[in-house]
């Protein structure tokens, strides 16, 4: 059983690609996103939306690391379908099941990469009467960026490259990598 373990480590290690963000770097970056957030918020309730799939890892590590009472939520949205390249039509695929309604939500994004699911989501929770909204997204793609979002708590911009790993996957495979690896040099 041992053996598997560490051969387990030792394909993540190996991985597929190359690293481009370590699972120190991340887990430093996210302490310090928490701390600001937290600082930010002070005095006042969270309602932390997770969008899914992606964000999921980010979002859990996210709002431990959150000093200060918070909900969750999660929402799923499609713009990708089986594609890598996005064709700017956003469907809900899972809805919210909490109101919004006078509370202060923070969405949590894996990636924002060309913008149109971002400012699709942002639109669809305004109407929901929130009293603020901001954005944590543990990656910016400013390159590939065709609507303008403002995100509020960043991770790390990249270049364009496809990633996967720590949430982001390669046809749904590779999310569990503790790491963000591409396969772009």
């Amino acid at each position: 059983m041992a053996g598997r373990v560490s051969m387990a480590k030792e394909n993540f290690q190996l991985g597929e690609g190359k690293v481009q963000i370590s699972r120190q770097e991340i887990k430093k970056r996210i302490k310090e996103l928490g701390k600001e957030i937290a600082k930010d918020y002070r005095g006042t309730d969270i309602h932390v939306i997770c969008v899914l799939n992606g964000a999921f890892l980010f979002m859990a590590d996210l709002v431990r690391s959150i000093d200060l009472p918070l909900t969750v939520d999660f929402i799923s949205l499609s713009s990708y379908g089986s594609r890598t390249q996005t064709n700017g039509e956003v469907q809900i695929l899972k809805d919210l099941n909490a109101s919004l309604k006078n509370k202060h939500v923070l969405i949590v994004e894996d990636i924002v990469d060309t913008g149109y699911t971002m400012t699709y989501l942002l639109k669809y929770i305004q109407m929901r009467e929130p009293i603020s909204v901001k954005i944590a997204s543990l990656i910016s793609k400013p390159s590939r960026r065709k609507v303008d979002v403002d995100i509020d708590y960043l991770g790390f911009e990249i270049e364009d490259a496809f990633i996967f790993g720590y949430g982001l996957d390669d046809q749904q495979y590779k999310r569990n990598y503790p790491f963000i690896s591409s396969y772009k040099d």
